[in-house]
């Protein structure tokens, strides 16, 4: 893989409880700016996804949103950014990952950690080698890390599937780990 240019985000279309999470989101978004590559993200307009998209698009960052047709009323689209429609929940999916070079997983609900599941599903096939960061605020995705960790003891994982993932708490750590696991990768 020849590096990182392009970071595909996983995230909430709502704001969620702790106000933490959307500011999370912000950083995130003026990070992945920061650093020249292009954010990709679900297309709403909306919570944790809208955070993201807006930060990057405001800190003069590229940003490309995905969203299948029937969301675009539900979940508004975001003005001055590149946008893109697909038919479902399956193509958005799969855009996702075929426009991400490493991906980041912010707070959200089942939606979003059905992405990532079904996107470490993918590498544990050997279909992607894409690195992957879950990004946290106050712990959010420890029961995650924990279930796969008794998935791991279980004997239903191997350990070697932790090298998937990071686990993170910053936006600058989570970039620094999908740059260096892009090249381990």
């Amino acid at each position: 893989m020849p590096g990182i240019k392009s970071v595909t985000v996983y995230c909430g279309s709502a704001p969620g409880s702790d106000p933490g999470y959307l500011q999370l989101a912000t950083r995130l978004g003026k990070a992945i700016a920061a650093r020249g590559w292009r954010t990709v993200y679900g297309g709403g307009d909306v919570g944790l996804m809208g955070a993201v998209a807006t930060s990057a698009r405001d800190a003069g960052g590229k940003v490309l949103g995905v969203m299948p047709h029937f969301l675009r009323d539900l979940e508004g689209v975001l003005d001055g950014i590149e946008n893109r429609y697909t038919d479902n929940m399956h193509q958005r999916k799969q855009a996702l990952l075929d426009e991400a070079d490493g991906l980041i997983v912010l707070p959200g609900g089942i939606g979003t950690l059905e992405e990532a599941v079904e996107t470490l599903s993918w590498a544990k096939l050997s279909l992607h080698r894409k690195p992957m960061a879950f990004l946290s605020e106050n712990n959010y995705w420890q029961p995650y890390f924990k279930l796969v960790d008794h998935m791991i003891e279980g004997g239903f994982l191997p350990e070697s599937f932790l090298q998937l993932m990071a686990d993170t708490n910053s936006p600058e750590a989570a970039l620094d780990a999908l740059k260096e696991r892009a090249i381990v990768l």
